[in-house]
């Protein structure tokens, strides 16, 4: 870890000094727009509409106003400073000023969003690892299920997701949360669906002739050798799949008119046109599910060790 840190440091600076880079072009036309309504003196573009005159064109004809391109309330693209002080205002200060479950407060849309993350978490996961345990025991099954389990990753989950949302009231499903769970279990079996396939089916010829040897009945191979062997795969899988299941979450929060879980923060800033808000949304949305793939990395070293296996 601390000979790679030094390398994640770099890419991340690279990046934020990229992101800093692209301020400037991107929001000058914005920055050049404020500047009118404000009356200040902007240099015009002779004979070229601005709405089509290139950015480094604007740029080089009002140098005086790229600075203000840093610092907008609406912005194409804010700057980092920006969104961290946008995401602090929505977190840590809302906190402190013991407001932690406010409809304003990125933790409680996070935490609406985690529920549903969760649901369809365990909901994906155990349909995938049976599905998984089928399709490696039954020749019928790995012919009818697999080739159905690879077209469904091709259907689009934003033209799915209003779908299952219209089935699910016509089942009498009431509330928003069951469709999300739904669209994220719809993303998260793949991937554990794929791992487990793979796991189950690891052990070597010389493992599985070991327990010939030894007269093992076909449970007792399942539990003593393809299980413990799936367990690495498992993991790899599930750290993939409650990512998958956290997008599904936020992607089912968008067409349900849902008013609040992270989706709907971005929804809600896109529609009032508050780019910050739709930023911090995005990054909250990376932090949780960066908290949620290293909680499951965590686990998986604690059981490999405990099971004689290196993480």
């Amino acid at each position: 870890m601390t000979k790679t840190l030094p390398a994640v440091l770099a890419v991340l600076f690279g990046l934020v000094v990229i992101w800093f880079l692209a301020v400037a072009p991107m929001n000058i036309r914005v920055a050049l727009d404020v500047a009118d309504r404000a009356g200040e003196t902007v240099v015009p573009v002779k004979s070229l509409d601005r709405r089509d005159t290139s950015v480094w064109v604007l740029m080089a004809n009002n140098a005086a106003f790229v600075a203000d391109g840093y610092n907008l309330k609406r912005p194409r693209l804010p700057t980092p400073t920006q969104v961290g002080q946008e995401l602090w205002k929505s977190t840590g200060a809302m906190v402190l000023k013991g407001r932690t479950w406010s409809k304003r407060s990125l933790i409680f849309h996070g935490w609406v969003t985690l529920r549903s993350t969760l649901w369809g978490f365990f909901l994906g996961t155990t349909t995938g690892i049976l599905l998984a345990v089928a399709i490696v025991y039954s020749r019928a099954a790995e012919m009818s299920l697999m080739p159905w389990a690879v077209i469904s990753q091709a259907v689009p989950i934003v033209a799915l997701a209003p779908m299952i949302i219209v089935l699910s009231s016509q089942i009498g499903v009431e509330g928003r949360g069951f469709p999300k769970a739904v669209i994220s279990a719809y993303l998260c079996f793949f991937p554990v669906l794929v791992g487990m396939v793979k796991g189950l089916r690891s052990p070597t010829s010389e493992q599985l002739d070991l327990l010939k040897t030894y007269s093992s009945s076909g449970m007792q191979g399942f539990l003593k050798l393809h299980v413990p062997a799936s367990i690495p795969y498992l993991f790899t899988s599930l750290k993939v799949g409650i990512a998958a299941a956290l997008v599904g979450a936020i992607v089912g929060e968008l067409p349900t008119g849902a008013i609040s879980g992270l989706g709907a923060r971005i929804l809600i800033g896109d529609q009032f046109g508050t780019p910050l808000a739709i930023w911090s949304a995005l990054f909250a949305a990376a932090i949780l599910a960066g908290a949620l793939v290293t909680l499951l990395d965590r686990t998986q070293a604690i059981v490999l060790r405990k099971m004689g296996m290196r993480a």
